[in-house]
């Protein structure tokens, strides 16, 4: 892969990663503005908080450092994920139906950040 591509793959990624990192920023927010009108659990308010912070910290930090962006999406979903299944056995259904269309964002992803420029312009021609 050329040091062009690569570039252009490292905007994509980082764009993405941001972009995950300001929704869940909104998420956690508005999770945390909800507390007062439904009581939360105090594990739960506790693992709010901590995302929140670990989501800021990485839209401040992780301008530069890629698995700062990606622990902080993974870390924030599975605090709000894993609780709500954790006392909803049921709720696991849907996240695993949701879970197929992430697997071929990302594997589609995958096979374009691999794919050689010279084979993208010779099929155009």
């Amino acid at each position: 892969m050329s040091a062009s591509t690569r570039r252009s793959w490292d905007k994509v990624e980082l764009f993405a990663t941001v972009s995950l990192l300001v929704v869940l920023a909104t998420v956690l927010i508005t999770r945390l503005s909800f507390a007062e009108v439904w009581k939360l659990p105090t594990v739960d308010l506790v693992l709010t908080w901590m995302a929140l912070g670990l989501t800021a910290l990485a839209l401040w930090l992780g301008r530069r450092r890629r698995w700062l962006r990606i622990g902080a999406v993974v870390f924030g979903g599975a605090t709000q994920l894993v609780p709500m299944v954790v006392r909803q056995p049921v709720l696991i259904f849907p996240l695993l139906g949701a879970i197929v269309p992430v697997i071929i964002l990302a594997v589609s992803l995958a096979m374009l950040s691999r794919k050689r420029p010279e084979a993208r312009t010779a099929s155009r021609s």
